[in-house]
């Protein structure tokens, strides 16, 4: 079973830029397809960003397109999610995970989370 932990969440003004990490152990992840996902406090976990295993083949939810960015580094066991231009309606916990289907299916085993929160 492969562990999952994030990082590079923090309290930043809208229209900032954050990039978070994803870091593996336990088992590669060079031949997975990866997720990031969000949660805020009172809503549902929800769908924020894919990218394949080889990192060639990505998809992003509407209101992310054109500010995030997913990216991989399979030599480093690692996902990354670059978020610019970010917005208060972005603070959520965020989450990555295993793709258990292309894009948005990811397993039961979640980590910790990074908190991003946004500021008006």
């Amino acid at each position: 079973q492969v562990q999952l932990v994030e990082s590079g969440g923090g309290l930043v003004q809208g229209g900032a830029s954050l990039r978070l990490s994803c870091t593996a152990s336990g088992r590669t992840i060079s031949t997975e397809n990866m997720g990031w996902f969000r949660q805020a406090p009172g809503k549902e976990r929800e769908f924020v960003a894919a990218v394949n295993w080889s990192g060639q083949g990505t998809d992003y939810r509407d209101s992310v397109k054109g500010r995030f960015t997913i990216s991989r580094d399979n030599a480093k066991n690692a996902v990354y999610l670059q978020m610019n231009s970010l917005k208060p309606e972005d603070t959520a916990v965020y989450y990555c995970n295993v793709l258990m289907a292309w894009p948005s299916r990811p397993t039961d085993y979640w980590g910790q989370g990074t908190q991003v929160t946004v500021s008006s």
